[in-house]
């Protein structure tokens, strides 16, 4: 039998494939670029952009957050 490689993804509790940036600290890493592009944006005075980079990082931050609370329950 063949080993799956390590990047083919985990199963999850219903059985779907899930990939395994999911359980890696990436989305911190894509909340702490958004956040940056947010301050960026805000001292430039585009308040539109600033308000949407932060709006993602905050998802991303409690995205983050649900999947190590998962990961740590399971």
């Amino acid at each position: 039998m063949i080993p799956a490689p390590a990047t083919a993804g985990v199963l999850s509790a219903t059985g779907i494939a899930l990939p395994l940036q999911f359980f890696s600290g990436e989305f911190l890493q894509y909340a702490v670029v958004f956040f940056v592009l947010a301050l960026v944006a805000a001292v430039l005075g585009a308040r539109g952009v600033a308000g949407v980079s932060m709006t993602i990082a905050k998802w991303f931050v409690i995205i983050f957050i649900v999947l190590a609370i998962i990961s740590l329950v399971l």
